[in-house]
């Protein structure tokens, strides 16, 4: 009997109009906001989740623990509400408040851990992995551990093959936000068996630009940048790596929605940022394809207040040059 996880992946993929510069490279996103929780991470749950019941790891019924800073979590809740196992989430204030709502209205439990001034933080990722852990042996239940599970893989195997299609020719560059690496590994690895030209870019916050070999700090950009060399991260499966600030990812977001229609968080905007780079260096005839990761609705409590400081700001010459013109004579 179908049920909504038949709905997750053949997302599409589209080219952006306006924001990339003439001159360069064309830029395809694919958009994984058309998944079912408005997210990639619905591939990589049901993966996880399908391969342990597969083998016996995770019985009928089950228990399930993760770690996570959402986007992973409401995905697991929704794979785990249609399969009836019982899902504990171990997460933190440093993420957005919609992800944590979605996940308790799919049925999860949450252990939200505290946060340095709402920042993510290497220790707050090491804490949280050692809390979801120590739940897990307590309660004797199926620990994800998505920063180690090679299961994921295949999710992300197929995701290369939709690129592969819809790209209609050859791809140049693949550009992609690091959290657990499994996405840049998984897709990157099989494109790059498709098409052994491609270079393949991380993008990674600028703020605690580790896998560049810079010190560990906290930044704001949700879903990326553990803060520590991850278990999955393969220097060699990066041909580059970009870095990108959480202020740049921010103000990308907003043009996504403003100038493409197209609704994103930040680790989208910070693909897009990194793109941007390759495709100027690339130049024209070339094709980059990057991943909107997910929708902007999980994130209104953050880009929210982003956007309506920016129109305020803007609200100023325009109100001054209103007033220079005189008042409206007519309704």
């Amino acid at each position: 009997m179908p049920t909504i996880l038949d709905a997750i992946g053949k997302t599409p993929m589209l080219p952006l109009r306006r924001i990339p510069p003439a001159g360069g490279a064309r830029i395809l996103l694919k958009v994984e906001s058309a998944n079912p929780t408005g997210s990639m991470k619905d591939r990589m749950a049901l993966a996880m989740i399908e391969a342990a019941e597969t083998d016996g790891r995770l019985p009928p019924g089950g228990a399930v623990v993760e770690y996570t800073g959402g986007s992973t979590g409401v995905s697991l809740a929704l794979v785990c509400a249609v399969k009836g196992h019982p899902l504990h989430i171990v997460t933190s204030d440093a993420f957005a408040r919609e992800k944590l709502d979605h996940m308790r209205i799919l049925g999860a439990r949450l252990e939200v851990l505290p946060s340095d001034g709402g920042r993510m933080t290497g220790k707050l990722t090491r804490d949280m992995i050692a809390t979801a852990h120590a739940i897990a042996a307590e309660a004797g239940a199926f620990a994800t551990d998505q920063m180690r599970n090679t299961d994921q893989f295949a999710a992300y195997r197929r995701m290369a093959a939709e690129i592969d299609a819809q790209a209609e020719g050859p791809v140049a560059a693949f550009v992609q936000a690091v959290g657990t690496a499994a996405s840049l590994r998984g897709v990157g690895e099989a494109l790059r068996a498709s098409q052994p030209g491609i270079r393949i870019v991380a993008v990674e916050p600028a703020e605690s630009a580790v896998l560049s070999g810079g010190p560990t700090g906290a930044h704001r950009i949700d879903g990326i940048g553990a803060g520590y060399v991850v278990p999955l991260w393969k220097p060699d499966i990066a041909d580059a790596i970009e870095p990108v600030s959480s202020a740049e990812s921010t103000a990308m977001a907003l043009r996504l929605a403003r100038e493409e229609g197209l609704f994103a968080g930040t680790s989208t905007g910070a693909n897009v940022v990194a793109a941007l780079r390759v495709a100027g260096r690339l130049g024209p005839g070339a094709t980059v394809v990057t991943v909107m990761c997910d929708t902007g609705m999980k994130y209104l409590g953050t880009l929210g207040p982003a956007a309506a400081s920016a129109a305020h700001r803007d609200a100023g010459p325009v109100a001054g040059r209103v007033a220079a013109m005189g008042a409206p004579s007519g309704p």
